[in-house]
């Protein structure tokens, strides 16, 4: 459970489909878009838990694939969540990239462009059965849905 050191090409991979997205964002962010408000607390766990979640993913050889057993399911499942998170991207990059399209749900999964890979990640912890992994992930989930969440509520008012 707390995990074998060596590289993770799955992790690696899972950090290209985060990063590529999240480059092109920087370059298409939606109208009226402002972090100047974000929760500092919340900040401070999102990026605790960025820099964990990505360190983690490539240092630990448990997420990479191996047939022993149907515990490999997991990782599909991770691998479905990322891909969705996939096209929670071009989604947003075919919009006409507003806030509302920046914060909306995929298939019901609020805030999908915090949710989706927060959820794929902490699935890819499952699999790997790697307590670093799902640490990480839940410090990034409290400040990254968290602050998602808040921007989304002022949104709403």
């Amino acid at each position: 459970m707390l995990g074998h050191f060596g590289f993770s090409y799955v992790g690696a991979i899972y950090l290209v489909m985060l990063f590529v997205p999240n480059i092109i964002w920087s370059k298409n962010q939606p109208v009226g878009y402002n972090s100047d408000s974000e929760n500092r607390i919340l900040l401070v766990f999102e990026r605790i838990g960025e820099v964990a979640v990505s360190c983690t993913s490539v240092i630990f050889s448990d997420f990479n694939l191996r047939f022993d057993s149907y515990w490999s399911l997991w990782l599909l499942v991770s691998a479905i969540f990322m891909l969705l998170y996939e096209i929670y991207w071009i989604r947003y990059f075919r919009s006409q990239k507003s806030l509302e399209d920046f914060y909306s749900s995929l298939l019901g999964v609020p805030v999908a462009g915090a949710t989706l890979p927060v959820i794929s990640f902490l699935i890819l912890g499952i699999y790997g059965k790697n307590i670093w992994m799902i640490v990480s992930v839940v410090i990034l989930g409290i400040g990254h849905i968290g602050i998602h969440l808040q921007h989304k509520k002022q949104l709403n008012k």
